[in-house]
């Protein structure tokens, strides 16, 4: 439980203390924006660690539409 609600925090101030680069990333990754170098420039990488679950949970749940 604790893990989640640490995770649940992490995803919630990565979207609000940079709400675009957070949301261009899920979009970006989820093949949902073009491939483009000026997107690109907003992605953040560290928002794909293998343990920020809740974050490759969205981008996979994205992938499906």
């Amino acid at each position: 439980m604790a893990l989640m609600l640490r995770l649940l925090v992490r995803l919630l101030m990565a979207l609000m203390s940079q709400p675009a680069a957070s949301v261009t990333t899920l979009l970006y990754y989820s093949n949902l924006l073009p491939r483009n170098l000026n997107l690109e420039r907003l992605v953040r990488q560290e928002l794909l660690h293998e343990e920020n679950y809740l974050f490759n949970f969205l981008i996979s749940v994205l992938r499906c539409f």
